[in-house]
């Protein structure tokens, strides 16, 4: 066989190749991946109903009744410390609130991913995560949430892998955290039916870095629950993060945290 032929083949065998994996990335891109849509209102609302339709804690069993030596029947219940009450009353009537994050409370990951020259998305998602607000009538002065960046899972265990090892080192770097920096007036009291749209201001902690950020939230109370929807755009470089990319995938260099929390009062 000439060497012109043998090259002839060579070329033809790679663009072979290269037509396999951009057709191998496109029915992937297309009818594979399924990466979860990004959190809307509509989430929101969802996850408040939900949330409010958990069952409440059984009540503990009546104590057992115990006849003293008249004869009258005493219960063994601990009679409520009317001092305990009343500080908890006053507790209550100085208008700070504390709230504490509760089922249907989700954050994740996404990131814009180019395979093999299509378009797609890697998204992770998590429900380890936990977290608090504190309102004093229409201030909110602390905020706060923290997420196990190793429980976070995408559609593809491989790029799991990736993202718990050389990207996010999570048994280095295990949790992810945001906090309130500074009081922010929401112009609104925390009763039912609540609703606002605003920014905050805070330190997003994450691979070890600590960098202020600033994001647009939403959030409303219904049935109890106060529900906070929101996503902050993060910058791989600015957390020390490698670049995610390899083989065939090229990541950009910068993507958002995107979370649902749902709060209970306390």
């Amino acid at each position: 066989m000439s060497l012109k032929r043998l090259g002839i083949r060579l070329v033809i065998a790679v663009l072979a190749l290269a037509t396999l994996a951009v057709g191998g990335a496109w029915v992937y891109a297309t009818f594979i991946n399924d990466a979860a849509e990004e959190f809307e209102v509509a989430d929101l609302d969802e996850r408040l109903d939900a949330s409010a339709e958990q069952p409440s804690e059984e009540p503990q069993d009546a104590a057992p009744e115990v006849t003293t030596q008249d004869g009258t029947a005493e219960s063994d219940v601990t009679q409520p410390d009317e001092t305990a009450q009343s500080e908890n009353a006053t507790e209550v009537d100085d208008g700070t609130q504390l709230w504490i994050t509760t089922e249907g409370s989700e954050v994740g990951y996404r990131v814009s991913e180019v395979l093999f020259g299509i378009d797609t998305e890697g998204v992770g998602r998590t429900e380890d995560v936990t977290g608090s607000v504190t309102l004093d009538d229409t201030t909110m002065t602390k905020a706060e949430f923290t997420v196990d960046v190793a429980s976070m899972k995408s559609d593809d265990g491989r790029r799991d892998g990736q993202f718990r090892g050389r990207i996010m080192e999570t048994q280095t770097f295990p949790t992810a955290s945001f906090a309130l920096t500074s009081p922010i007036d929401l112009g609104v009291t925390a009763t039912e039916g609540a609703i606002l749209d605003t920014t905050i201001s805070g330190e997003l902690t994450m691979h070890g870095v600590t960098n202020p950020v600033s994001f647009e939230i939403a959030a409303k109370i219904e049935g109890n629950r106060l529900g906070v929807i929101g996503t902050i755009p993060v910058t791989f470089v600015d957390y020390d993060i490698v670049d995610p990319s390899i083989t065939g995938i090229t990541v950009k260099p910068e993507g958002v945290i995107e979370f649902v929390l749902v709060f209970i009062r306390q």
